[in-house]
């Protein structure tokens, strides 16, 4: 089946979100968050830079099924959104700074999207066709 286009958007954009944690673990400040990525998800004993590669790496694991139209890739990916969109809206009561609305509304729109063509997922292809 063909892959939809809103699954390539949604998959390059968390590409692009996974090169930058990658860059912005090796050139972090400590001091410049008010709140770390690691603190944000609930582990922060880990140190930020490794969170962030894991991070990174997990969002790249994800993707790369979620794109290939993989059924674990379509469990992770709803997995991740849902983790993501109640951590924001945890985060939007506890923090005055609003980028965590936009997480909020992104991981939403894109849980509901997912959900919707989650039939691209499922198919199976017939004989003869390249899976």
């Amino acid at each position: 089946m063909k892959r939809p286009l809103g699954v390539s958007i949604i998959g390059y954009f968390y590409i692009f979100g996974a090169v930058v944690l990658l860059f912005t673990a090796i050139f972090y400040q400590a001091g410049s968050d008010a709140i770390s990525i690691s603190e944000r998800f609930g582990v922060s004993i880990l140190p930020e830079r490794m969170m962030r590669i894991v991070l990174a790496l997990f969002s790249l694991l994800m993707v790369y099924g979620y794109m290939r139209l993989k059924r674990w890739g379509f469990w992770l990916f709803v997995s991740y959104s849902v983790l993501f969109a109640l951590i924001s809206s945890v985060l939007v009561t506890n923090q005055p700074e609003q980028p965590f609305l936009g997480n909020l509304v992104f991981s939403v729109i894109v849980l509901i999207y997912t959900i919707y063509v989650k039939g691209a997922f499922f198919t199976t292809a017939e004989k003869g066709q390249p899976i």
